[in-house]
């Protein structure tokens, strides 16, 4: 595993509108990946259809091997133009990057993307060519560890008309922001959460428009081991503790009893930092060979809190005056840092994370731990689970 694609889009919808009417769809497969962008004509239900239609369409076909002319005709051919605006139903960017990192880019109508490589602004030649009577501008780049693709819909270039910028954010503008924000974070969530978050308030909390980023980033991957809560059998606390001895990534305990029994078994020390203490985050604590040491259900779930709060915020907003305690460092660590992560669950139930107006077996902690899992997916995350 040489690269990870780092996929990450985040979206704002017009205001008073319940659906958004700009779509992203991307997926894996043996030969890379292949990730489309669309935004419908105008917004609401009406554009959310088409959007939908354009990227469900484009990554099928080319998904089966289908050619990117056929694609595209495909397309134009479903979604006809307005009759009354001459504007096509919906714009769209598609990118295909295979395992050598080459990566070929297709637009049509919207926002040209943004290419970032060795923390600077990379221009990309670009050959227009027509394709079922429509102009579409192709490129290709061969990427490297590091580099970013950013593509915007036209939602944030017009961010702020009327209200904060006479004449919205221009692309200059964009461009030189998108690069800082490259350059200071390491995963696509979190540019993209700092980026929305920045549209929304030049909209001051009322967009003008469906607006959203897609950020593309390749990166080395980082591993991350985390063992929250103890096996249900006792008897595998050895098993557990082999696991954690072998791993060779970043390892995180999120729970008192399981870092007890990884201090009992590995016969390790472990240490309590009283100053990490914060009026709803317990202490964390240090042990040798682990990145972190937490409390369990109130840190987990202080973190599930700051990650669902990133889907339209920056990292600095959610984690106010750089907070040092253990949600904080969690959050950061499965946010920024890690690529993969391998979920250690252990089954057993602590009477204290039972709800009292659930049935029995209802657990809070598990709740907790699987809505974390399920944002974290949606972050682009790889995740894995395995339970004791």
């Amino acid at each position: 595993m040489d690269n990870f694609f780092d996929i990450n889009y985040k979206s704002i919808n017009k205001h008073n509108e319940e659906l958004c009417g700009d779509k992203v769809e991307y997926i894996y497969d043996d030969d890379g990946c292949i990730i489309v962008i669309s935004d419908g004509l105008g917004s609401g239900v009406k554009a959310n259809i088409l959007a939908t239609m354009t990227t469900k369409i484009a990554v099928t076909m080319l998904k089966n091997n289908a050619s990117i002319d056929d694609t595209i005709e495909t397309i134009i051919n479903t979604l006809p133009e307005c009759k009354v605006r001459k504007l096509a139903y919906s714009t769209f960017t598609i990118i295909k990057i295979d395992k050598e990192n080459n990566a070929y880019i297709a637009e049509y109508d919207n926002p040209p993307y943004f290419y970032y490589s060795h923390k600077r602004i990379i221009p990309v030649e670009k050959k227009e060519r027509i394709i079922g009577s429509k102009k579409i501008y192709e490129s290709n780049i061969k990427l490297d560890i590091g580099d970013t693709i950013c593509v915007v819909s036209d939602g944030a270039v017009h961010a702020g008309i009327g209200q904060l910028l006479n004449l919205g954010w221009s692309r200059d503008e964009i461009n030189e922001y998108l690069r800082e924000l490259n350059n200071v974070n390491k995963s696509s969530q979190l540019i993209n959460g700092n980026f929305i978050g920045v549209c929304n308030n030049l909209y001051n909390n009322e967009p003008g428009d469906d607006t959203t980023i897609l950020t593309i980033k390749v990166r080395k991957p980082e591993v991350i081991d985390v063992f929250i809560g103890p096996p249900a059998d006792k008897s595998l606390d050895s098993q557990l503790a082999d696991i954690m001895k072998n791993s060779e990534n970043m390892k995180i305990i999120c729970g008192g009893t399981t870092a007890l029994i990884a201090e009992r078994e590995l016969d390790k020390q472990l240490e309590v930092d009283l100053d990490s203490m914060k009026d709803d985050v317990p202490p964390i604590a240090y042990m040798d060979g682990f990145d972190l040491v937490t409390e369990g259900v109130l840190t987990l779930g202080k973190a599930l809190e700051n990650i669902k709060s990133l889907s339209k915020s920056s990292y600095e907003s959610v984690v106010r005056n750089n907070s040092y305690d253990g949600a904080t460092l969690l959050t950061y660590m499965l946010t920024d840092i890690g690529t993969h992560i391998n979920f250690y669950i252990g089954r057993a139930v602590n009477p204290a994370h039972q709800n009292p107006n659930f049935p029995m077996g209802y657990n809070i902690k598990q709740n907790i731990v699987d809505n974390l899992i399920d944002e974290l997916k949606k972050a682009g995350k790889q995740v894995d689970v395995l339970f004791f």
